[in-house]
């Protein structure tokens, strides 16, 4: 232990000794009562991540930029498809094209911090489609507007690599001793 971290029990107040032997009992008997991890099958942690996914309008997009920084903007996803693959239209002429073209690692975050019922986190591959047959596929009424130059939309497709799931709902909750989260590899 580190020298200067120690305070002797002399030092410390009244106050702060009631503190001490009251909340170590308590917090120990909470860390021993937490159930483990649930060892959950990769269907029911999926099913866990489509119903946080499902309750969201929008998602966090991360992409990496050409000095290797991070860049995130909200996006409005489409369903994930059966394989958790996850769609998006954007502009040829936006950044985060440029910055899949160049680098397609990316991640999705999805969560609502207003209801904490949990997140999930897709760590992934993101492609560029321009195929008018997958455009017209996914069409938006919004599209109208927001790509009138039809040949400047394009398709983001990310495929998932890795999902990290939070669902309080379901009981898929971090480790409480290391922090991590329940995870599907692809």
């Amino acid at each position: 232990m580190n020298r200067a971290c120690r305070i002797p029990l002399s030092r410390l107040g009244n106050m702060t000794l009631l503190f001490l032997s009251i909340m170590i009992p308590i917090c120990t008997a909470s860390l021993a009562a937490q159930e483990p991890l649930k060892s959950a099958d990769r269907d029911s942690l999926i099913a866990a991540a489509r119903e946080i996914m499902s309750l969201q309008t929008y998602c966090g997009l991360v992409t990496v930029d050409s000095t290797g920084r991070p860049h995130a903007r909200t996006m409005n996803p489409f369903p994930p498809e059966e394989d958790m693959t996850v769609w998006m239209a954007t502009s040829t002429d936006s950044r985060k094209a440029r910055e899949i073209a160049h680098d397609p690692r990316v991640c999705l975050y999805y969560a609502d911090h207003v209801t904490a019922v949990g997140n999930v986190n897709i760590v992934g591959k993101a492609f560029l489609v321009q195929d008018p047959s997958e455009i017209q596929k996914r069409e938006r009424g919004y599209w109208q507007q927001a790509f009138p130059d039809r040949s400047k939309l394009v398709l983001i497709k990310v495929v998932p690599e890795k999902i990290e799931v939070l669902n309080y709902k379901r009981g898929f909750h971090n480790d409480p001793r290391t922090f991590r989260v329940p995870v599907v590899e692809f």
